[in-house]
Parts: C-alpha cells; structure tokens; sequence
C-alpha cells in the first residue's frame, strides 16, 4: 500500500524592505527619541531652576514657611480643581458618548458629536471670562441654598460667597472644558463595540439599556479610564481660566462655596511669576515641577490602564 505523500511548500521568502521603508522607520524612532529627550530636558530644566528653591532655608522661601508650606495649598487646590472637574465631566462625557453612538438618530448624532468636539477649540480664555461673568452670578443663589440646608456638610459649610468665585465655579468650568476629551474617546471606544455582542444581548431579551450595561460598557471599560484621565491631566495644567474665576487666598480647606479658596499651582504660576525676581522664580519653578510630576504620573497612569486591556476584543 503506497503512501500519499503531499509535496512539500516552498518556504516563504522574507518580505523585501525597501528604502522607504528603512527611512520611514528610521524617522519614527528618530521621532519617538526627540520627544523623549525633549521631555528629559524639560525635567532637567525644572530641576536644574528648581534647585535653589530645594535647599533654601524655610525662612527665605515666599511665605517664610519653607517650601512644603509653600506648595501644599497649591498642590491641594490643583488636586480639588481636578477632582470636582473629573467628577462633572466623565458622567457626562460617558453620557453623550453613549447617546450619540447608541441611542441618537445619524443626523442628530453627527451635529451633537460637532458640538461637542467644537468645545476643544474654545480658548480657556474664554471659558474664563464666560465663568467669571456669567456663570459664577448664576451660581451666587444656588450657594446660598446650599449652605442653608447642607451647611452641616464640610464642603459647603460657608459663608456662601457673593461673587460666585469658588472653588465648585472653577470644577465645574474645568468639567465642561474635558468633556471634549472624554466624550471623543468614549465614543471611538464604543463605536468599537463588536455587533455580535450587541446582538447577542438583545436576542437573549435584554433591553437596550440592559445591553448598554452588559456589552458595550465592560468593552469600553479601559477607553473610559483612559479618557477620564487624560481630561485629569488637562484640568491639572489649566491656567487662565482658573487664574481669572478663583479668588484664591491661601490655605487649605474643604469649603467649596466659600470666597476663602486655595489656589492652584499653575493660576499662581501665571499671576506671580511677572513679579518676582531671584528665589521667588525658583519657588515658582520648584512648583512647576511638582505639578509636571504629577501631570506625568496621570498619563503614564492612563496608558499603563488602556495597555492592560489592550488584547480584550471581540474575538476573544
């Protein structure tokens, strides 16, 4: 009995790279390492100016407190900024997101999606200008209402301010300016979503909503952290519109309606640095880098979420 025997394949050549290829390559790394050396340079340069502020005595760094006492406020008025802007914008980033791709009719879809994606293009300036004379007068009755039936909780506890100028007034602005950023990458992830799990939800009998929470949620899990933090990180580095709606006077506190507010690190930056010369920079400079520290650490943060979940897919 003779055996079949299949004929053997011609083993696949190597693919060919031609100069293109090569140069194309060679520009993309070459790109990759620029940033990171500019990166590295913007790092040495905080630390190199910084330095003097570093080991300065307490006595002679602005405030007479040393430079902790210094940074602390700002860094906690940076961090409650960011908090409350975080916590307004990602549920309604999510929200629209999720309207757009799932619920809305294609046209409606298309215009609200413009609309929103518009707002990256409006200058903080403007969204300061907008919170300081409109938005912060609005918001003067709301504050009252609060510290009379809430004043009992910490964060609105009072006295109510008259000019709206809070701390609440500047999260909410910064809510509205990462709503871009979140709702954009919310719905790239969505629209992601395989049909066959879409599907397969609606044809054991749940309901839209049900499919919205069993399938197309859990796949967006990871562009929803990814995109809540990198609207973290733009709300930690904003400037002129905090720099013109906060009336920050130093100090840490909780009280969110109140005219007493800390600052945040880069509002001071901008309203202080004109004016001040020798260790004053430094100090300015040392804070930076604590902001640039922390701004960092939120990205890499997001991209090590967004890499984790990086082989889930419909196909597996």
């Amino acid at each position: 009995m003779s055996v079949l025997q299949t004929p053997t394949e011609p083993a696949a050549r190597p693919p060919v790279r031609r100069r293109g290829d090569f140069l194309f390559a060679g520009v993309s790394k070459g790109a990759g390492i620029l940033i990171l050396l500019i990166l590295a340079g913007v790092a040495a340069f905080l630390l190199v100016e910084a330095f003097p502020a570093l080991t300065a005595p307490a006595e002679e760094v602005p405030g007479g407190e040393g430079l902790t006492a210094y940074i602390g406020p700002l860094l906690f008025g940076t961090l409650m900024a960011a908090v409350i802007a975080l916590l307004v914008g990602t549920p309604l980033g999510v929200g629209i997101a999720l309207f757009i791709t799932g619920y809305a009719p294609r046209r409606m879809a298309q215009t609200l999606g413009y609309a929103i994606d518009l707002l990256a293009a409006v200058p903080s300036i403007v969204y300061g200008f907008w919170g300081i004379a409109w938005l912060a007068p609005k918001l003067v009755p709301f504050y009252e209402w609060l510290e009379r039936n809430l004043g009992f909780i910490p964060l609105f506890a009072g006295p109510a301010s008259t000019t709206g100028r809070t701390m609440l007034t500047v999260g909410l602005v910064l809510g509205i300016m990462i709503l871009p950023i979140v709702s954009a990458i919310s719905r790239e992830v969505f629209l992601q979503v395989p049909t066959l799990h879409k599907e397969a939800a609606l044809a054991i009998g749940a309901t839209r909503w049900e499919m919205t929470r069993l399938a197309v949620l859990p796949y967006g899990k990871s562009g929803i952290i990814g995109g809540a933090m990198l609207g973290l990180g733009r709300a930690l580095g904003e400037t002129m519109a905090v720099a013109i709606i906060l009336s920050g006077s130093g100090g840490i506190t909780f009280n969110l309606i109140s005219r007493e507010n800390p600052s945040t690190i880069a509002a001071n930056i901008a309203l202080q640095f004109p004016e001040s010369t020798g260790l004053d920079v430094n100090t300015l400079i040392a804070s930076g880098l604590a902001l640039f520290v922390i701004t960092l650490a939120v990205n890499v943060l997001a991209r090590w979420v967004v890499n984790r979940r990086a082989d889930f897919s419909g196909a597996n």
